[in-house]
């Protein structure tokens, strides 16, 4: 015989709720249950768990203590895995219906999120899907908080994480953009050392920076960066207007920008190793069965073309 547990899953229930909505009114008002009910269930939960969960301020809501964060990830696990227990036991378990958090890099998502909702729409409509859409710092501190099941992202700065696991889905060379009427426009491939008299136009995002940097600097050229943006299709319509070129890993499906100009893309024969695009989660965290479905979707639309040409 196992030893029986001190909680319940009502209790997780209404301890997730409470931290999701930083209030036992607003929890309560979602539960459809007395603000006393939700109260007492958190308080009880903390009294038979002998840890504190919320730090309670007069007027100022609940703040998850770090004891609190981490039962929240293990609570989220736990209730999800109940409910494909009940859809097992129920004999419906071949129906994937639910909700998946998802993270993805910003750049990466004009790209892979249309295919991705396409085709989960169509193989689990019962998936719901939620993005945040952010860059490497953002998605790792989502994932060891709890707020998404996993991300795709570049490499970078995942190796930092000892906490994450990454699984390389898709490569993405670097790539040289200059304008159409760019006197190496016509060229099937350039080195960079070949602009190196050219303002560069940087693609100005934590981990990207560093990374587009460091590939001029191994030319042994110091790059001029002149122009900086965190989107991507500004950097594109800034080097349309022959304001300088850039270095990207996505290619898009035109040479068409937002400002109407259009840019030639050019192989990069010094660029170094590609990119690796990742799917990457916590590890040691149990996916659900849903996540795991939405994760193969991913996998087929990377191993497609949108994958193959670097994304």
């Amino acid at each position: 015989m196992t030893s029986p547990v001190g909680f319940t899953l009502v209790q997780l229930r209404y301890f997730l709720v409470a931290a999701e909505r930083g209030s036992m009114t607003e929890a309560s008002a979602e539960l459809h249950i007395a603000q006393s009910a939700v109260s007492a269930a958190i308080h009880n939960l903390e009294r038979d768990l002998q840890v504190q969960l919320f730090i309670r301020r007069r007027g100022r809501g609940l703040t998850l203590t770090p004891a609190g964060e981490r039962l929240r990830q293990q609570a989220r696990d736990l209730l999800a895995r109940a409910r494909e227990v009940e859809r097992e036991a129920r004999g419906d378990g071949e129906t994937i219906t639910g909700p998946v958090s998802v993270g993805c890099f910003v750049t990466l998502a004009p790209s892979y999120l249309p295919p991705l909702f396409s085709e989960c729409t169509r193989r689990h409509p019962g998936i719901e899907i939620d993005v945040l859409e952010a860059e490497t710092d953002q998605l790792v501190h989502a994932l060891t908080t709890g707020r998404i099941d996993f991300a795709l992202t570049y490499g970078l700065g995942l190796s930092a994480e000892p906490d994450l696991l990454g699984e390389t889905i898709a490569l993405a060379p670097a790539y040289v953009i200059v304008s159409a009427d760019h006197p190496l426009a016509g060229r099937g491939s350039v080195e960079l050392a070949e602009l190196s008299g050219e303002p560069l136009v940087l693609l100005d995002l934590p981990h990207s920076r560093d990374y587009f940097r460091s590939l001029v600097a191994a030319t042994g050229t110091a790059p001029d960066v002149r122009y900086r943006t965190q989107s991507y299709e500004t950097v594109r319509s800034l080097v349309a207007r022959g304001l300088g070129y850039s270095v990207l890993n996505q290619r898009p499906a035109t040479s068409q920008t937002y400002g109407g100009g259009e840019v030639a893309e050019l192989a990069l024969r010094d660029g170094g190793p590609p990119l690796e695009v990742k799917i990457a989660s916590l590890g040691g965290m149990n996916q659900t069965a849903r996540a795991r479905a939405v994760m193969d979707v991913l996998r087929d639309i990377a191993g497609g073309p949108q994958g193959r040409a670097g994304l």
